[in-house]
């Protein structure tokens, strides 16, 4: 049997993550004196908690350990909201129970923290379904570099030429395409069709993806 994958990013794909994130960075705000619009969080949504503290934290003149410190507690706040009300994005286990059964394998690869990807991994039950999880924690460098997607296609066995990854965010299409990979772009709150525009194939709801599509995809 020929080997074939799908990687999935996490937040804004299989997780509705926006009000969750942005509520979170509010509240961080909050107990620290800071202001957070929505205007700025969305130019920034998809980038990692640090990147954020680095470029839009930048008047609190931040040590390291600062912005770790920080870090830890914006995705302790995230995991806070989401624990009580998962935000599932619509059809994400129903889409890769029926792609674990028509033969491909699954991972996922994301660049928050592992709390993250362990918390939506059990809140999606979906440990018998994918073969590996890959997060922030287990990659040196963060998209767009393609690390993440290149160990995630190693953990499963697959080559990356016979990979498809499902992105939300720009620097996440990019990764894909520096991995060798095909990628789908989809386009979830708060993001646009122009900011995906590098993607393979742009989807506005996980029930898009087909085996046509995908077939397609890996024919390129």
């Amino acid at each position: 049997m020929t080997v074939q994958a799908l990687i999935f990013d996490i937040d804004g794909v299989l997780v509705d993550s926006y009000e969750a994130h942005f509520l979170s960075w509010k509240r961080l705000g909050e107990r620290h004196d800071k202001v957070v619009t929505e205007e700025e969080f969305a130019s920034q949504f998809g980038r990692t908690t640090r990147e954020v503290l680095e470029k839009q934290w930048a008047d609190r003149d931040l040590s390291d350990e600062d912005i770790s410190r920080l870090d830890e507690e914006k995705e302790a706040l995230y995991r806070e909201i989401i624990s009580g009300q998962f935000p599932e994005m619509p059809g994400a286990r129903t889409l890769i129970e029926r792609l674990k059964n028509e033969g491909w394998r699954i991972a996922l690869g994301s660049s928050g923290p592992v709390e993250n990807v362990q918390l939506a991994v059990e809140k999606l039950d979906l440990e018998p379904l994918i073969g590996a999880a890959i997060s922030g924690d287990d990659v040196t460098k963060g998209k767009p570099d393609p690390e993440v997607f290149l160990k995630a296609a190693e953990r499963i066995g697959v080559p990356p030429s016979r990979a498809i990854v499902v992105e939300d965010a720009a620097p996440g299409i990019a990764a894909a395409k520096a991995a060798g990979m095909a990628s789908i772009g989809f386009i979830s709150r708060g993001r646009t069709a122009e900011e995906l525009a590098e993607a393979d194939v742009q989807i506005r709801a996980l029930s898009e993806i087909s085996p046509a599509l995908l077939t397609r995809l890996l024919e390129r």
